[in-house]
């Protein structure tokens, strides 16, 4: 509303400035200033930049209030304001310098300065909300290691918080400040970063109307086309400033890019080892090496990954100890869309013989899982568990880079410097550290 206010008390003193709205004028600057008018288009897209931070809280608000106030108040405040600019520039060319605070009384200009100190912030924690319902999404479509994620709100799965993240951000921020100097510095490099940012949305537009949407190619290509014309336009306009710091933001989105791709090859490649020596439940029940496998008493717990697949740490631990517990639970841990499970859909157990059972458990988003609960819980399906008997056995992924085919040698190391990054199991699921035995699983990159 400030933003408006100035920008119609200038519009009023000059409303010939609203022949803007006409095209010609932007079409009739480009033909009669070349190349010159074309690199300008440079600057021009600054005034969209700072905009699309709005969107970045979609995940957190969902679409209509987003829309309802773009369309309602800011869209119309920003149109006034950059009127107003031009209405000044019209009547005050000399004033070009610092258009935006020459609006502005001079009894007004400490607290405009205050209060766009204080826009600063509110744009950049909806850019850091945006980062973390990014790194979310990341983690779940497997692009990502495990972090740690805090949801703050017991309805709505996209408020949460994640502080790997906002560390990151924290130190980036500060090192980008110090290193540009001058927020014009950063001009270049954050016109690339937004326009970089709109043309991939154009071409996964393009990706979600044809494969998502069912869209005929022309009707999909034309639409992505008419976007393509403005977002080439003013991508080449920045990228010709690639010296004056347009590299910084491509050089990290190579970076992360390569981070991304990495952990998704390096769990695939995983994964084809892991499947090499898979033994499904069936299979390991019916062998001799459970047969004849001495009984201790106890009770063990057995983190697993996929249903119906032995988890690894058990057959190791059989295979060399040559010993069962008497009753042994496969435990598969599952997160579902909703913020709490109710306790009675909590848990789904099989039992399958022999001392063994198999348990699905059932997580809401906003729930974190307790090792006291879900032992209540597993008492609520008939299974006998003694707190000081039970015995948690996990997997500890040993990696092992080699020159199997696959991937490159350095990227394996990446993998496996990511993979010690992630949250530790035993962490997330909160058990107790005097009740964990690791199980060293050795697996070949």
């Amino acid at each position: 509303m400030t933003l408006a206010t100035l920008g119609l008390a200038q519009v009023i003193q000059y409303p010939v400035i609203f022949g803007a709205l006409s095209p010609h004028w932007g079409v009739h600057f480009l033909f009669h200033n070349g190349s010159h008018g074309f690199l300008v288009l440079g600057a021009v897209f600054l005034v969209v930049t700072g905009a699309e931070a709005l969107y970045a809280d979609m995940g957190h608000f969902g679409a209509f209030p987003i829309r309802f106030v773009w369309y309602a108040l800011v869209l119309p405040a920003l149109v006034l304001n950059y009127f107003g600019q031009g209405a000044l520039l019209l009547t005050h060319p000399e004033h070009a310098h610092q258009i935006f605070f020459s609006m502005v009384p001079s009894w007004g200009r400490v607290p405009i300065l205050i209060l766009a100190t204080l826009a600063t912030i509110i744009a950049s924690q909806a850019v850091i909300t945006g980062a973390f319902s990014l790194t979310y999404q990341a983690i779940h479509l497997g692009f990502l290691p495990r972090l740690k994620v805090v949801h703050t709100s017991a309805k709505q799965k996209g408020q949460i918080y994640v502080p790997a993240v906002n560390w990151i951000l924290m130190i980036a921020t500060i090192t980008l400040v110090i290193g540009f100097e001058s927020s014009s510095k950063l001009a270049a490099a954050y016109g690339v970063a937004v326009t970089s940012t709109m043309l991939i949305t154009t071409l996964l537009f393009y990706v979600v109307a044809r494969n998502r949407w069912h869209w005929k190619k022309w009707q999909a290509m034309g639409l992505c086309a008419l976007f393509l014309m403005a977002d080439l336009a003013f991508f080449g306009a920045n990228i010709v400033k690639i010296l004056h710091g347009a590299w910084f933001p491509l050089a990290v989105g190579f970076v992360v890019y390569i981070m991304l791709i990495t952990w998704k090859k390096g769990r695939k490649l995983l994964a084809g080892e892991l499947k090499k020596t898979a033994v499904t439940l069936e299979q390991f029940l019916d062998s001799e090496t459970v047969k004849t496998a001495v009984r201790v008493r106890g009770q063990a717990l057995f983190l697993a990954g996929t249903p119906g697949i032995v988890p690894h740490s058990l057959i190791h631990n059989v295979e060399h100890n040559h010993v069962l517990h008497n009753q042994i639970v496969l435990l598969h841990f599952r997160t579902l869309d909703v913020p709490r499970v109710p306790n009675d859909e909590k848990i789904e157990l099989e039992r399958l013989g022999g001392g063994f059972s198999q348990a699905m458990i059932h997580f809401g988003f906003s729930e974190s899982p307790s090792f006291d609960n879900l032992l209540s819980l597993l008492r609520g399906q008939g299974l006998e568990l003694n707190e000081e008997e039970i015995s948690v056995f996990m997997g500890r992924q040993k990696l092992i880079v080699t020159k199997n085919p696959g991937m490159s040698s350095w990227r394996k190391h990446l993998f496996v410097k990511l993979a010690e990054s992630a949250q530790d199991a035993a962490l997330f699921f909160n058990i107790p550290a005097d009740k964990i035995i690791e199980v060293g699983v050795p697996l070949e990159l």
